[in-house]
C-alpha cells in the first residue's frame, strides 16, 4: 500500500542478478530462486505478490513467528491487496493478535486453524459495518480473537463476558478518538486496547512499540494531527 513501485516493502530499488539465488519471501517465508530483490534483501514470491487480501494475510499469518502485532499489521497494510479502507481489516486484526498471542504462550502449531475460523467469522462482518451498524469492525475482531482463545460460545459464562467486554473496550476507544472512519487507525486502536486487555485479564505481554502510521498521504480524510497514530 505504501509503496506502489520498486520494493513494496521498503520502496528501495530491485537489484536484478544475472544467476538465480536463493530468497525468503516476505510473507509466506517460501524459500525461492529469483533474480532479483531488493537493496534490503526483501523479497516477495509472485504468488504472494498477486494474491488476495485475505489470502495474503493467512499465508504470512501461518508462517510468522512474531509475537509483536503491531509489525505484523505494518506489514501486511503495506501489500498493494490490503486497500487503505475495506473489510479485510476485519480480518486482519484477529489474524495478527492470534499470531502473536499462541507464539508468546508456545503453542504456535494452533495457529493455522485459528486463523481460519478467524477468517470464517470476519467475512459475516460487513464493509461499512462502523458508520451503518454502529460497531466497528476492528473492535469485532478483537471480539472474535478473545472468543477464539477462550473458546467461547453463546451458552459460556466467563468466556462469554470476555469476549463482549473486549468488544466493548476496544469500540469505546475507537469512538473516543472521532470519525470519520480511517481502517487504519481504527485497526491500531483495537489492537493496542486487545494488547492491554490481555495484559490485565491473561496475563500475557505481547511485544509492543510505538506505532506511527505510514499510510496518512492515502486517505483523503486523515486527521493528521488530531490523530494518536500521525507521522509528521
Amino acid at each position: 500500500m505504501e509503496h506502489k513501485s520498486n520494493c513494496l516493502i521498503c520502496g528501495e530499488d530491485l537489484i536484478y542478478l544475472e544467476d538465480m539465488k536463493e530468497y525468503e519471501c516476505h510473507y509466506c517465508g517460501e524459500k525461492k530462486l529469483s533474480h532479483a530483490a531488493c537493496k534490503n534483501g526483501h523479497y516477495i514470491c509472485d504468488i504472494c505478490h498477486s494474491k488476495g487480501a485475505y489470502e495474503i494475510i493467512k499465508a504470512y499469518c501461518t508462517k510468522c513467528d512474531s509475537k509483536n502485532p503491531f509489525r505484523m499489521a505494518i506489514d501486511l497494510m503495506k501489500h498493494p491487496s490490503i486497500k487503505m479502507h475495506g473489510p479485510e481489516h476485519h480480518f486482519l486484526v484477529p489474524a495478527v493478535l492470534i499470531t502473536a498471542y499462541y507464539n508468546s504462550i508456545g503453542e504456535n502449531k494452533l495457529i493455522i486453524d485459528k486463523i481460519d475460523e478467524a477468517e470464517k467469522r470476519a467475512k459475516n462482518v460487513l464493509g461499512g459495518f462502523c458508520g451503518f451498524y454502529g460497531n466497528c469492525g476492528a473492535a469485532v475482531g478483537t471480539g472474535i480473537f478473545i472468543s477464539i482463545i477462550t473458546g467461547a460460545t453463546p451458552l459460556s459464562k466467563e468466556e462469554w463476558k470476555m469476549s463482549n467486554l473486549m468488544t466493548s473496550q476496544s469500540l469505546k476507544s475507537i469512538a473516543e478518538n472521532g470519525g470519520p472512519r480511517c481502517c487504519k487507525r481504527d485497526s491500531f486502536l483495537a489492537i493496542e486496547e486487545a494488547a492491554k486487555f490481555l495484559e490485565e485479564n491473561f496475563k500475557i505481554d505481547l511485544e509492543t512499540d510505538i506505532i506511527k502510521c505510514e499510510f496518512s498521504n492515502f486517505n483523503s480524510q486523515c486527521l493528521k494531527e488530531s490523530c494518536t497514530f500521525y507521522n509528521k
